[in-house]
């Protein structure tokens, strides 16, 4: 029998769509024939190099920033959800619902804010949207990392930032679930289409091909469980899938926005 760690960390909530991922992992693992061993940790990054993980969930930019070459794909979802189309998803760059600017040209020199700086959607995807519009290497007068993405929002609200970039379906999830965390904000514009997040494994082709089609068939099986989390199927996916995201993060360096913020 298969032992070791399978987890699906990127959206830890609301509780219904824990409590859904926790039942799309264990039946995953019961058809798979595959015991689960706990993870009491909190660093991600250990998680992802872990030479017993069956399978978990990353974020597209650290796959291709520092994981690439120590584990394999095993897909990424088809999210029903909006803003999302077959296994693309965007950020969305959001403002309060009062904010009289109405352009990005016109929020240069605002406060931002984003979950990590190894985040996808929350900096990746925020970066190459400012590029064309800073000015010497700056857009934001001020600038704070917030943890998370629902840290930032709640900043957003607060007056604390102006402008924030969230994954689509993170803001997607927490209007079914959390309506309250997306109210009195709106979508300033999409950020350029990114891949959804991938799952991942450390075992050969072979296992994650066996994972990828344990995935589907349990999302078949339990379709209440399908229909909370919004996910179609998980498709097949490959590195090449992935590298738009370093051509972004080369077009916002070519055009001199290396980094969110100077010293950030």
């Amino acid at each position: 029998m298969i032992v070791g760690f399978a987890e699906l960390p990127m959206y830890p909530a609301p509780e219904p769509i824990h409590t859904a991922a926790e039942a799309w992992i264990a039946h995953t693992l019961q058809l798979l024939g595959a015991q689960r061993r706990p993870w009491w940790g909190e660093n991600l990054h250990r998680l992802f190099r872990e030479p017993d993980l069956i399978f978990a969930q990353t974020c597209g930019y650290p796959l291709m920033t520092g994981l690439q070459d120590r584990v394999r794909l095993v897909g990424r979802p088809d999210f029903d959800l909006p803003y999302c189309a077959g296994g693309e998803h965007h950020s969305l760059l959001l403002v309060r619902e009062r904010e009289s600017r109405c352009d990005l040209a016109a929020l240069r020199g605002c406060r931002g804010a984003a979950n990590s700086a190894d985040s996808n959607t929350g900096m990746n995807l925020l970066r190459h949207a400012l590029a064309p519009w800073h000015r010497d290497g700056r857009f934001f007068t001020d600038f704070a990392w917030s943890g998370s993405h629902r840290q930032s929002l709640r900043w957003l609200r607060e007056g604390r930032a102006d402008l924030i970039a969230v994954d689509s379906v993170t803001f997607a999830y927490l209007q079914f679930h959390a309506a309250e965390e997306t109210q009195g904000v709106r979508v300033l514009q999409l950020s350029a289409p990114s891949p959804t997040l991938p799952y991942i494994t450390t075992g050969d082709e072979s296992q994650a091909r066996q994972i990828r089609e344990a995935l589907n068939r349990a999302l078949e099986e339990l379709p209440q469980v399908a229909g909370i989390l919004h996910i179609r199927q998980v498709l097949p996916a490959s590195p090449a899938d992935y590298e738009i995201l370093l051509r972004y993060e080369k077009a916002a360096v070519e055009r001199g926005l290396a980094t969110l913020h100077p010293g950030a």
